[in-house]
């Protein structure tokens, strides 16, 4: 009989307790094996870990050293933020040793290498872009290996994010670019629906009506592609009519630039990226 699969997740805010949730509550594999008695949560304040332990019954450390001891783990995941990464990193390499279990980091903009130079010990490393709908069980993720990681590794993580919505494999070379289109895109879909909402609003429609209509026409838009399979380019064509409202609508947005500001948006955010990772 296979041992269950022991994970020590680091961080558990809003991504890392998505995940934990996510995991928990999946019923398809690989995270349907996974079992609440052999994950370890660390979070440094205390009533959240409280929190945590109440709601999932994990057990829960206020410090990367304090795993020390609690192993040996299958794999860490580290769902904390690019500027406090460095001293996780140290922290980790400290209480693990030359034990160090596979690493997978949600961090943006930190290349492989970094955490490779870090832990030593030819440290396998798998880097995973996931995006907020995550916490709804839509996310959208990517993963990465990095020098030292197997095939196995990726896949499992793969596997791993696939249960929390989707998840596909690609070379790290795309991260940051997935980064700027899924990563950032829930906040590019909830600006869009501003800018209707607003626009409704100066022509005269409900502010709560507007911001409904936008909103539900959305999600309505999403689910209908999915259910028929359909290219955004056919729904699009799929809803004008020749000399139409939506032909001229379309036409409007295109001499604004509407296709020019989301490259712009990506460009921006790829370059910031590659800024916080500090490998440009």
């Amino acid at each position: 009989m296979t041992q269950p699969m022991r994970i020590a997740l680091v961080g558990c805010g809003k991504m890392g307790g998505a995940v934990l949730d996510g995991w928990l509550r999946s019923k398809k594999a690989p995270a349907d094996a996974l079992e609440a008695s052999n994950l370890v949560v660390v979070s440094p304040r205390e009533e959240h870990r409280a929190e945590i332990g109440e709601a999932y019954g994990v057990a829960t450390v206020a410090d990367v050293s304090q795993l020390r001891g609690r192993g040996p783990f299958d794999m860490v995941v580290l769902a904390v933020k690019p500027q406090v990464m460095d001293g996780v990193l140290e922290g980790l390499a400290d209480a693990c040793g030359a034990d160090l279990p596979l690493v997978v980091t949600m961090a943006a903009g930190m290349p492989t290498s970094r955490y490779e130079a870090a832990l030593g010990h030819d440290a396998r490393v798998v880097r995973v872009m996931p995006n907020m709908p995550l916490q709804v069980g839509m996310g959208a993720s990517v993963v990465a290996g990095g020098s030292n990681a197997g095939e196995e590794d990726v896949r499992l993580v793969n596997d791993l994010f696939d249960a929390l919505g989707m998840s596909r494999v690609v070379p790290e070379s795309q991260i940051d670019a997935v980064g700027a289109i899924s990563g950032s895109g829930p906040a590019y879909v909830a600006y869009m629906v501003e800018a209707l909402r607003d626009a409704g609003v100066r022509a005269g429609l409900d502010a709560g009506l507007a911001e409904s209509l936008a909103l539900e026409t959305v999600g309505g838009t999403y689910a209908a592609m999915k259910a028929q399979g359909s290219t955004p380019e056919e729904m699009r064509v799929s809803v004008c009519s020749p000399k139409g409202t939506t032909l001229a609508a379309l036409a409007a947005m295109d001499d604004a630039g509407f296709k020019e500001v989301f490259e712009s948006g990506v460009q921006a955010a790829i370059r910031r990226s590659v800024e916080l990772g500090g490998n440009a």
